[in-house]
């Protein structure tokens, strides 16, 4: 009943994310005007604000992408895979994995898979925060605000949305940040880089393969981005309008530390069913070995390893979704303003 009264109250928010009404949006980031008194000037085209948002989140990568390599690492270290196949798996922190891969394998591999992530991000990064200005533009009130429910609702679906459309890239970075491990274990070496990656993916499962994982992958996108989208506006908008703070670098440092906390939080449970996922063998069907869907990787994790197995990575997501919201925003925030465009 109050979900019906909740969908009656926002039928355009929800009206906003039809399939017509995205490719709407996405059609007009490649029909805008240079500077002419008629339209808008190209630093306050949606074009320029694409490209600054994916430039905002490749620099927020270079500072933590290692992170992300533990995170994925300490996710699939006690994976069924390795125990039928009788490999004895050490339990590590994120600091000790760091540290691991560091000694053991060399400080490049620390940013292995970062170039799938970059390819990930020129459509994640800036199909997001288009989508999401839309979005925000069509629902906010008179003073500028959307509801907190309006905000974490449309965070969350225009995360799902650009994940989507990013999800190869994002198997392909797996694939990569998992294989060193599996090298270390005396297995062969599956690929030498990340357009072998594809070109492995694609054989072993058609064009459909690099979608595999998707769902639990829009599941985790959509719980970080009521974090790392909907928690930044809500919180800048909070301090600046509640507390009277001018936008600034201290409000962007502020918003962004909440945004990553909301974000770990919702999006780790997620991440690591994802994780598992891509991660595993593909039968010769072209479908994953190990797993069934979301709910059972789920249920194997929780069964075999306890209740906090889905929480496994915790901590390098929040140590890595805290500093990278922070650097991705303020470097996003800087750049527009070096570029004389409006700030987020």
């Amino acid at each position: 009943m109050v979900f019906c009264e909740l969908a009656e109250e926002n039928r355009d928010l929800f009206n906003l994310f039809t399939p017509a009404a995205v490719v709407s949006v996405m059609s007009k980031s490649v029909m805008f005007e240079i500077e002419t008194q008629q339209g808008p000037s190209f630093r306050e085209s949606i074009v320029t604000r694409y490209i600054v948002a994916v430039l905002g989140s490749w620099c927020a990568e270079l500072a933590t992408y290692p992170f992300d390599l533990a995170k994925t690492r300490l996710q699939i270290q006690n994976e069924v895979a390795a125990t039928k196949h009788g490999m004895k798996m050490e339990n590590r922190g994120m600091v000790l994995t760091a540290i691991h891969i560091f000694t053991h394998e060399g400080p490049f591999k620390l940013y292995s898979g970062m170039l799938p992530m970059c390819h990930r991000h020129v459509i994640y990064s800036g199909t997001r925060l288009v989508l999401y200005e839309r979005a925000r533009k069509v629902l906010k009130d008179e003073t500028g605000r959307m509801t907190l429910f309006r905000t974490a609702i449309s965070g969350a679906t225009c995360g799902a949305i650009a994940q989507l459309m990013a999800s190869p890239a994002d198997l392909v970075k797996v694939q990569m940040q998992a294989e060193g491990r599996r090298i270390l274990q005396g297995q062969p070496p599956r690929f030498k880089g990340c357009l072998e990656v594809y070109r492995m993916v694609y054989q072993q499962s058609g064009i459909l393969g690099f979608w595999r994982g998707a769902v639990p992958n829009m599941q985790r996108a959509a719980m970080v981005n009521i974090g790392d989208l909907a928690a930044y506006d809500y919180a800048k908008r909070f301090l600046m309008h509640e507390f009277e703070m001018n936008d600034s670098t201290l409000v962007h440092t502020l918003a962004a530390f909440v945004a990553g906390f909301v974000a770990a939080v919702l999006g780790t449970p997620a991440d690591f069913i994802k994780t598992r996922l891509m991660n595993q063998p593909v039968g010769p069907d072209g479908k994953g070995a190990l797993y069934r869907g979301t709910l059972d990787c789920a249920k194997q994790a929780i069964t075999n390893e306890g209740l906090l197995a889905i929480y496994k990575g915790f901590v390098p997501m929040w140590v890595r979704l805290g500093p990278w919201s922070l650097v991705n925003w303020v470097a996003f925030e800087k750049i527009m303003y070096f570029v004389g465009g409006k700030s987020f």
